[in-house]
């Protein structure tokens, strides 16, 4: 299985492969974890009621950090794409509005997990190195 370095990375994977491919499965449900684990049924609620307005709830953070892909999944994926309405945001920070940097991904060295990736959507959000490294490897950067 692969190990990822940069979790915000991860979750633009995830977000390729659970839910809009749908072929890493099950889909993760803030609001089923919680409920699950008696925290209630609101993640917004849950996090305002615990300061975590704005940042990564710990639960969710938990599941996605241990969520083991495999390299087949991986090697299926030929396109992410970088939004701040992606759901896998909403599924870790209900309480996020995208102004600011909390899922920015800073490095770009997991690629090597990819080895189909060839676009890259939403890239506008990447600095102009990690630019570079995508321009290097020959994918695209829309």
């Amino acid at each position: 299985m692969a190990t990822f370095k940069d979790f915000n990375f991860k979750l633009i994977v995830v977000e390729q492969l659970m839910f809009i491919d749908e072929t890493l499965a099950p889909q993760f449900r803030l609001a089923d974890l919680l409920k699950q684990k008696g925290l209630g049924d609101s993640p917004w609620e849950y996090a305002e009621q615990h300061g975590l307005a704005y940042q990564i709830v710990p639960e969710a953070r938990s599941y996605f950090e241990s969520l083991e892909i495999s390299d087949e999944l991986l090697a299926g994926v030929e396109e992410l794409c970088m939004d701040g309405g992606n759901q896998v945001y909403q599924e870790c920070a209900p309480v996020w509005d995208g102004e600011d940097d909390l899922f920015d991904v800073t490095s770009l060295d997991d690629l090597v997990l990819l080895p189909n990736l060839r676009r890259v959507l939403g890239s506008e959000f990447l600095g102009p190195e990690l630019l570079n490294v995508l321009s290097a490897r020959g994918i695209v950067a829309d």
